[in-house]
C-alpha cells in the first residue's frame, strides 16, 4: 500500500482512538495524555507498526505545527485579565527568572550526567523549559486547583512554549551549527519572538474587528465566528513562520491572549468550539509523536539518562518554583504540586525531532541520538508519572480543595473571602455587579460573575462540589433563597447566612442553616472592644501570621491522651483552647483526655497551627 492511500485510514483511526481516549479519561479523571501516549506507542513502530515515519511523508512537522497553533491560541484566548491578576508576581517571576533558572539547570544537569558538550546540552535545555498547554491542560481538566495555582500553571504553559521554541532555534543556530556571536543571539531571539507577537497581534486585530462586525453581514454570524477564530489561529501561525522558523507559537500565543480580552459576540460558542479543536489536535498530536518515539535513542542513555531525569524533576524543577513562587498566597503543599507536576509536551518533541535529522545529515548522527533520547526520556516520565497520576499527587498533597462559595461580593463577603484565602481555602465570590466584581478581583478573589439566587448560577460557580456555601449579600430574602438551593438543590454540608433583620433568624435556622444575626454579631463585637481588646485586635488582625481552628480528632495515635500529652507533641506556639465532647463544650485542663471524634479548638501561629491540624487530623 502507498503512502498516499494509507494516510487517510490510519488518520482516521487515530482520530477515533484519541477521541474515544479522550471520553475514557474523562469518566475514569485520569489525563488523557497518559492514554494517548500508550495509543501511540501500540500504533507505532515498537507496537502493530500502523504509525512510522514513512505513513505521513515530510507533512508530518506541518501538521503538528497546525495542531499546536489551534492548542496555544485556544489556552491563551482563556488567559483573560482577571485570571492573570490571580498571580500576577508569581507568573511574571515564573516565566522569567524561573525560565531562566530551567534553562540553566538543565544544561548543567546535562552536560553533568550525560557529558555532552556545553553547546548540545544548552540546546536541550533550551527546548525542556516548555511545560506547555499541551499537557497542562488536560491535567487541569481532571485536577481541580485554587484558581492561583490553576492560572499560574496555565500561564506558565504558554508562555514557556514560545520561549522554549525560540530559545533552542536561537540555541541550535548560534552554539550548535556555530553561526554567531553572543550578540547575535540576542538579536535573533529578539526577532523570532518579536516577530511572532506582531503577527498575532495585527492577526487578532484584524480578527476582533471581523468578529464585531459579523452582525452587519446577515447569514450566521455564529458559526462563522468560530471558523473565523481558527482561520486566525492558524494564519497567524503560517504568517510568523514565513518570517521566522518557531515564530508562529509565539504569533498564536499572541493572538489568542488580544482576542480572549476582546469584548466579543459569540464568546462563548468560540470557547466551547476552540476546546473541542484543542481535543482533536491534542489526540492526533499526542498519538502521533508516540508512535514514533525512538526507544533506541532513550535506552541509549542508560542509568545516565535516569540520573539527568531525576537532575530536572527532583532538583531543577522544585528550585524553580520555590524560587519563583513566593507570594503567601500559595501553601506550600501547592509549590510542592507544582514542583511534582510539570510535564514537557509537544514542542519539545516536535523541535528535538527536527533538530535531530539537521544533526544527523550533517554526520552528527550521535548527537542527534543523545538529543532525542534526552527530550523524549524526560517527556515520558514526566508525562507517565507527573501527568498521569496527577490527580493523585494532588490528593496525598491535600492541593484539591472543595469550594467555600460566598454569595456576596460586597465589604463582608469579600473581607471573609480574604481571610479564607489566606488560610488556604478555595474560595469562589458569587457577585453580579460588574463593579463590586472588579474590586474584589483587584483584591485578588476569584469570581464567578452572575445572580446567586439563581441556581444554574451556583451550579456553574461549583455549589454541587462545595463544602459551604456563605449567603453574605446585604438582602435577607436574597440570602434565604440562596440556602435554600444550597440546602435542596446542592445539598452542601455547611450553609451559613448573613441575617440582617433579626425577625428573619427562625426562617433561616428552620432550613437547618447557621444564621449570623448581624446586630448581635455586631454587639459581640462591640463587647469584645470592651471586655477583652487585645484578645479582639488580635483575631481581626489582617495581616496573617496567627490562626484559630477547629478540627475533629481523628489521630489514632494522639486520641486517648491527656492534653498534657499532646502538648509535648503539638508545635511550640499551640495550645488547644476549647473541646467538645458528645455536644458539651468546655476549656481542657492538663489531665483531661481528648477521645476519637471530639472537636477542639487549636490557637497559635498559622504555619504551626497547620501542622498541628495534620497531628491531630491526618489525611487520609
Amino acid at each position: 500500500m502507498t503512502v498516499s492511500t494509507a494516510v487517510l485510514p490510519t488518520l482516521a483511526l487515530i482520530l477515533v482512538l484519541g477521541i474515544a481516549a479522550q471520553l475514557a479519561a474523562r469518566r475514569l479523571r485520569v489525563p488523557s495524555v497518559l492514554f494517548l501516549i500508550l495509543i501511540g506507542v501500540a500504533l507505532g513502530s515498537h507496537g502493530v507498526g500502523l504509525v512510522t515515519r514513512a505513513t505521513f511523508g515530510n507533512g508530518l512537522s506541518t501538521v503538528v505545527g497546525l495542531s499546536v497553533a489551534v492548542i496555544v491560541f485556544d489556552g491563551a484566548f482563556g488567559l483573560r485579565r482577571d485570571r492573570l491578576r490571580e498571580a500576577s508576581r508569581s507568573m511574571l517571576l515564573l516565566v522569567t527568572v524561573g525560565a531562566a533558572m530551567a534553562f540553566a539547570g538543565t544544561t548543567v544537569a546535562v552536560h553533568l550526567t550525560l557529558d555532552e558538550t556545553w553547546a548540545l546540552s544548552a540546546l536541550v535545555g533550551a527546548l525542556l523549559v516548555a511545560t506547555g498547554p499541551t499537557v497542562v491542560t488536560p491535567v487541569l481538566e481532571v485536577v481541580e486547583l485554587r484558581e492561583p495555582v490553576a492560572a499560574t500553571l496555565e500561564t506558565e504553559g504558554i508562555v514557556n512554549d514560545v520561549t522554549a521554541a525560540i530559545g533552542a532555534v536561537v540555541v541550535f543556530q548560534v552554539l550548535v551549527v556555530g553561526d554567531g556571536t553572543a550578540a547575535r543571539t540576542a538579536a535573533v531571539f529578539v526577532y523570532h519572538l518579536g516577530s511572532g507577537v506582531v503577527v498575532g497581534v495585527v492577526v487578532a486585530a484584524l480578527l476582533v474587528y471581523i468578529l464585531r462586525h459579523l452582525g452587519s453581514v446577515g447569514g450566521e454570524p455564529t458559526r462563522a465566528a468560530r471558523f473565523l477564530t481558527l482561520a486566525g489561529a492558524v494564519g497567524a501561525y503560517g504568517g510568523a513562520e514565513l518570517l521566522a522558523p518557531e515564530a508562529g507559537v509565539a504569533a498564536a500565543a499572541a493572538s489568542g491572549v488580544v482576542v480572549g480580552n476582546a469584548e466579543l459576540p459569540h464568546r462563548d460558542e468560540i470557547e466551547v468550539f476552540g476546546r473541542d479543536l484543542t481535543l482533536v489536535s491534542l489526540s492526533f498530536v499526542f498519538i502521533s509523536l508516540a508512535a514514533l518515539l525512538d526507544f533506541a535513542a532513550v535506552a541509549s542513555l542508560g542509568v545516565a539518562g535516569v540520573a539527568f531525569v531525576a537532575a530536572v524533576v527532583l532538583v531543577v524543577r522544585p528550585l524553580v518554583v520555590f524560587v519563583s513562587v513566593r507570594s503567601r498566597r500559595f501553601t506550600r503543599d501547592e509549590k510542592l504540586f507544582m514542583s511534582a507536576v510539570a510535564p514537557r509536551g509537544i514542542i519539545p518533541a516536535s523541535v528535538a525531532t527536527l533538530f535531530a535529522v539537521e544533526l544527523a545529515s550533517g554526520g552528527q548522527a550521535t548527537e542527534a541520538e543523545t538529543l532525542v533520547g534526552a527530550v523524549f526520556l524526560v517527556i515520558a516520565i514526566t508525562v507517565v508519572v507527573q501527568g498521569g497520576f496527577a490527580r493523585q499527587i494532588a490528593e496525598a498533597l491535600d492541593v484539591v480543595p472543595m469550594k467555600t462559595i460566598i454569595v456576596g461580593g460586597g465589604h463582608v463577603g469579600r473581607a471573609l473571602g480574604e481571610r479564607l484565602e489566606r488560610r488556604g481555602e478555595f474560595v469562589v465570590i458569587v457577585e453580579e455587579d460588574d463593579g463590586v466584581v472588579e474590586d474584589a478581583r483587584d483584591a485578588g478573589l476569584t469570581v464567578h460573575p452572575g445572580d446567586g439566587t439563581d441556581r444554574d448560577v451556583l451550579r456553574e460557580a461549583g455549589a454541587a462540589d462545595a463544602k459551604t456555601v456563605v449567603a453574605a449579600t446585604g438582602d435577607d430574602n436574597d440570602n434565604l433563597l440562596v440556602a435554600q438551593h444550597a440546602n435542596t438543590e446542592f445539598d452542601v454540608e455547611k450553609i451559613i447566612a448573613r441575617v440582617n433583620d433579626p425577625d428573619n433568624v427562625d426562617a433561616f435556622e428552620s432550613l437547618d442553616v447557621r444564621a449570623i444575626d448581624a446586630s448581635l454579631a455586631t454587639a459581640w463585637t462591640i463587647d469584645n472592644e470592651i471586655e477583652r481588646p487585645a484578645l479582639s485586635r488580635w483575631i481581626n488582625r489582617t495581616d496573617g501570621g496567627y490562626d484559630v481552628r477547629e478540627i475533629d480528632v481523628t489521630s489514632d495515635t494522639l486520641a486517648g491522651k491527656t492534653i498534657k500529652e499532646i502538648d509535648a507533641e503539638m508545635p511550640d506556639s499551640c495550645i488547644v483552647v476549647e473541646a467538645e465532647h458528645e455536644g458539651e463544650t468546655y476549656v481542657p485542663g492538663a489531665d483531661d483526655v481528648l477521645e476519637y471524634g471530639d472537636c477542639v479548638t487549636v490557637l497559635g501561629r498559622e504555619e504551626d497551627v497547620k501542622r498541628a491540624l495534620q497531628l491531630l487530623h491526618p489525611r487520609d
